[in-house]
């Protein structure tokens, strides 16, 4: 069974920047995407960024957009989320989330948590002011 596990969650002050990592225990290009969600208790699970495995066409949600950078290395089975500009307001767990599923559409926004089956055990992100 694939297995992604996060790593790189740190405290760290508003403006700074934080590398997240999420190891795949396949091989990342025959995903169809893999994304990175995150969820503070009592909110639901937003989707942060996501990344086409085969194109490697990213998406952002509008919260993270210039900010945040997703990217994926197929030769070491790993995608990163690089985060910059950090505000108090992304203080959050995060979480790496994989879909295998066949029939990719490869096309069109892949944010939504239901559309992902495999999830890790997340990384905390806090950032003070």
């Amino acid at each position: 069974q694939v297995q992604v596990t996060e790593s790189g969650g740190d405290s760290v002050q508003a403006g700074g920047s934080l590398t997240l990592s999420c190891a795949v225990s396949t091989y990342t290009i025959s995903a169809c995407s893999i994304a990175w969600f995150r969820q503070v208790p009592g909110e639901g699970r937003e989707g942060v960024a996501h990344v086409y495995s085969r194109s490697g066409l990213p998406r952002y949600a509008d919260s993270v957009k210039g900010r945040f950078t997703i990217s994926q290395d197929n030769t070491k089975n790993t995608v990163y989320l690089y985060m910059n500009t950090l505000k108090p307001e992304d203080t959050s767990m995060y979480y790496c989330a994989a879909d295998f599923s066949r029939g990719c559409p490869f096309t069109g926004a892949r944010l939504d948590q239901s559309q992902y089956d495999i999830w890790g055990q997340g990384t905390q992100v806090t950032v003070s002011s």
